[in-house]
């Protein structure tokens, strides 16, 4: 069975950047260490980008969110420099919005047909990982999917416990 480690918005916004929060930034060394980890035991890792142009405050998620952050280019759209260096050569899946509509085609493919898993880690638990976990588990409801609630942060520890909770609620495994 292939295994698949979804590494979700790993950027520097969301960690020290314009949305950073400490629980961002205490998980940044772990999460590397569990991709090198993963990567040497054979799991195909993604990463993905949240990525906006230079006129974000004019779409509606700048209307609801009005904190511009990874906007392509900038030092905030890039992954953290430990993240990135322990992503390798990576896939990476850039997506506009919280979740990635391209990333289940993109595991398909990568898959080529064999049975598979998935595994995700990374930030906000509350909005990019649960929207992605959950648009996963949808597209392949029999596929075990998982989230690593101590490689993941939300908005606030109560937001990410709420979105641990939703999760388990969906069957995505919560480890």
């Amino acid at each position: 069975m292939k295994k698949f480690l979804i590494v979700v918005d790993m950027q520097n916004d969301f960690i020290d950047g314009s949305l950073g929060t400490r629980e961002a930034e205490a998980i940044v060394a772990g999460a590397a260490e569990y991709i090198e980890a993963c990567r040497h035991d054979g799991y195909t890792v993604i990463a993905t980008l949240d990525t906006h142009a230079p006129d974000y405050m004019e779409t509606q998620e700048g209307r609801h969110l009005p904190v511009p952050h990874c906007i392509r280019g900038t030092d905030g759209w890039q992954l953290n420099p430990e993240i990135e260096k322990a992503l390798g050569e990576a896939r990476r899946v850039e997506k506009k919005t919280f979740g990635s509509v391209d990333l289940p085609g993109v595991i398909q493919e990568l898959a080529g047909g064999d049975d598979f898993s998935v595994e995700l880690i990374g930030l906000c638990t509350d909005i990019c990982v649960v929207s992605n976990a959950l648009l996963i588990k949808a597209s392949f409801p029999e596929v075990p999917v998982s989230v690593r609630q101590d490689f993941c942060a939300g908005v606030t520890p109560e937001k990410h416990a709420a979105a641990l909770e939703t999760m388990a609620s969906c069957q995505v495994e919560i480890r």
